[in-house]
């Protein structure tokens, strides 16, 4: 058994002009992170997923999740995971497409749902900041995710941005059990209301942020067997190489951050954030 940390890694398996195009606005750039020893969430970069993959393991991240944002990048996250035995895949989608969630495309998630690879449903969840689909669609879209997690027993993966209150509401109107927070983006008393239901939070580059103390004190407040690190490349590059494409590598430096938030080890939050990650995605074995 491979006992290098594993990573939760949300990769949308697209070339970079389309994660470009569907993630960001002439405004400003979007924001997504990734881990090392446990847990990546991150989008594809251009390049050869196997070189970047290989990088990851010479920085010691043993495993990584690639999250689907819809059918067509969720079936590209399987393949991936396919062809690279460090890889595993989600499936689901995003918010920001929710209101394209059709019988078709939610079959299609099923039925990909439902393959060895697959460790997660989502990516899903809320987004009031952006609302590329209508709060309706949005939820519409999270409520049915929620219920295929517990069908399956399998973790969802969910983003939140600016609709805590309604995310908590639809995830405790579920009685969603195995969650994932991809991108932990709220303080910390939504970090300690997320923990006493039992959840997992993961953080990303974004944590490393000088202005970004909340999510610092978040981690500091989330008992240390419920926190996950994640990357959500190419995006949210550590401060160190901010303005430059991330990597799933780059989760040392979240590791790195959340001890020195804690004041603990970096050995200790690597070893329990892999712990975790395996806690977290029953399959990721």
């Amino acid at each position: 058994m491979d006992t290098r940390p594993s990573l939760f890694s949300d990769w949308s398996v697209a070339c970079r002009a389309e994660v470009e195009s569907r993630y960001r606005w002439p405004s400003m750039a979007s924001s997504q992170p990734e881990p090392p020893a446990q847990e990546a969430d991150l989008f594809l970069m251009e390049g050869d997923p196997a070189d970047a993959v290989a990088a990851a393991r010479r920085a010691g991240v043993g495993r990584l999740v690639c999250a689907g944002i819809d059918p067509e990048s969720s079936r590209r996250s399987i393949d991936l995971a396919q062809s690279l035995p460090e890889v595993f895949a989600t499936a689901g989608m995003h918010p920001h497409t929710a209101s394209e969630l059709d019988d078709e495309g939610w079959q299609q998630i099923r039925e990909m749902v439902a393959m060895p690879r697959v460790v997660a449903v989502g990516e899903c969840g809320l987004d009031f900041y952006r609302m590329r689909s209508p709060r309706e669609d949005q939820e519409r879209a999270f409520g049915l995710h929620i219920s295929l997690s517990r069908e399956t027993e399998l973790p969802v993966v969910v983003h939140v941005r600016d609709a805590w209150p309604a995310a908590l509401r639809l995830l405790d109107e579920g009685s969603a059990e195995r969650v994932v927070l991809h991108c932990f983006s709220g303080d910390a008393s939504i970090a300690t209301a997320c923990a006493a239901r039992g959840w997992f939070l993961s953080f990303a580059g974004n944590l490393t942020y000088p202005k970004n103390h909340h999510l610092r004190e978040a981690a500091a407040a989330t008992p240390l067997d419920q926190l996950l690190v994640e990357t959500d490349s190419p995006f949210l590059a550590p401060q160190a190489i901010r303005g430059r494409d991330n990597s799933p590598a780059n989760v040392v430096e979240v590791i790195r951050e959340i001890a020195t938030v804690r004041a603990i080890s970096f050995e200790a939050v690597r070893d329990a954030t892999s712990a975790n990650a395996r806690a977290a995605f029953n399959r990721l074995q």
